[in-house]
């Protein structure tokens, strides 16, 4: 039983206080209801989507915009965190490239978005269908009404083409985009004992109702699911996010013509469950500051850990759709024509194109987002090989 050390963090200002007070005292409630520990996914769960306390779901979550900017044209970091579309509409830009070849190929003209942030990812992909001559209809699912009131005032030019879901469809055709979804939802956390048993880690209440961690044995299923992914390594502390694969899976039964683009921070797994990585991917954002203890300020800070991208694959398989393609973000985006959409700026206006280019940089860039972020394509009924990945595909890795 122990707790974690935290940074450095900035203090909560009265507000964010007063509303992480509130949903610590929700999880406090739910910490006594399961007994006095709850496993770490139904914690994370709880501290993200809990209707009008967790961070996703009370208008808490704070996006940087592109409306402030440095003098490179790199947004300030104003809020927890800066996501690909909110640094350049080149992103989207790009990505509508491959948006459009899939729905040319597929006969089909609608795009679904899962997690649509500030709308700066709908704005540049139909901006861009537009100017190619492809108007598209363009579907989100937001589980943050916050967000998706920002976002239907972003995307209000558009009009009826952009509408929300508030539930999966039954049957899909066309193209699935999901930006940093992946990484957000609730993980298992998992230690490997002395004696090479897996064991869980949850969440308890200490004697003066702070929260600690506590390890369990694992339940049959997840410690099988362990065990079939790495060795056991005493001491060794890692996720599962089993919830993201059985989202996979069910994308199989709806998804009926099409594919899907998974953009998102991970690894495959002979490099997320490295001998190396003992302490896990685990990790949280609060007013930009990253740090690793998801026990502090419930309500108001992201917490994400990164995607296993071989499990990604193996339950599209599994659900009967295609891997179709698998490879860094640099390389998808260089691929789908990023450096043509890029000169378009003219070289000799130097601050428009310092603009333009210091961000493009951080997204290719292999120290920063270029080969942390992955893009995991699959589908079904595809018949022409994506040209996000036509060179430096890594299918084989997965």
């Amino acid at each position: 039983m122990h707790r974690p050390a935290s940074s450095s963090l900035p203090a909560l200002d009265p507000d964010s206080a007063q509303h992480s007070a509130r949903a610590a005292a929700h999880l406090r409630r739910a910490v006594e209801a399961s007994g006095g520990w709850l496993p770490f996914d139904q914690w994370m769960a709880q501290a993200l989507y809990a209707p009008g306390l967790g961070y996703y779901t009370a208008g808490t979550i704070k996006l940087a915009s592109t409306a402030a900017t440095d003098a490179r044209g790199i947004p300030i970091a104003q809020g927890d965190f800066v996501t690909a579309p909110e640094l350049t509409p080149l992103f989207g830009n790009t990505l509508a490239r491959q948006v459009a070849q899939i729905l040319n190929d597929t006969e089909t003209s609608t795009v679904l978005e899962f997690g649509a942030g500030t709308g700066a990812l709908a704005d540049s992909v139909l901006s861009e269908l537009d100017r190619i001559g492809l108007p598209a209809q363009y579907r989100i699912i937001e589980v943050s009404a916050d967000l998706r009131a920002r976002q239907q005032t972003r995307l209000a030019p558009y009009g009826d083409r952009v509408q929300w879901l508030d539930a999966l469809p039954d049957s899909f055709s066309g193209c699935v985009l999901a930006n940093e979804v992946l990484d957000a939802m609730p993980v298992s956390l998992f230690c490997w004992s002395s004696d090479a048993a897996v064991l869980e880690r949850g969440v308890a209440l200490d004697a003066n109702g702070d929260f600690i961690w506590q390890d369990r044995p694992a339940s049959l299923e997840l410690a099988q699911a362990v065990a079939a992914r790495m060795p056991s390594l005493p001491g060794y502390t890692s996720e599962i996010n089993l919830q993201a694969e059985a989202w996979m899976r069910a994308m199989g039964r709806w998804l009926a013509h099409g594919a899907a683009l998974l953009v998102d921070y991970g690894f495959p797994r002979n490099e997320y469950y490295h001998p190396q990585r003992a302490g896990g991917t685990l990790m949280c954002h609060l007013h930009h500051h990253a740090h690793a203890d998801p026990l502090i300020a419930p309500g108001v800070q992201d917490i994400t850990a990164h995607v296993d991208f071989t499990a990604m694959a193996d339950a599209a398989h599994e659900a009967g759709l295609q891997v179709l393609g698998y490879t860094s973000q640099a390389r998808f985006l260089m691929n789908g024509g990023l450096t043509e959409l890029l000169a378009q700026y003219d070289p000799a206006d130097a601050r428009s194109y310092a603009q333009a280019i210091a961000p493009v940089q951080k997204l290719l860039s292999e120290s920063e987002m270029g080969e942390l972020f992955k893009v995991l394509a699959v589908g079904r009924g595809i018949t022409t090989p994506l040209q996000g990945f036509k060179r430096a595909d890594r299918l084989a890795a997965l």
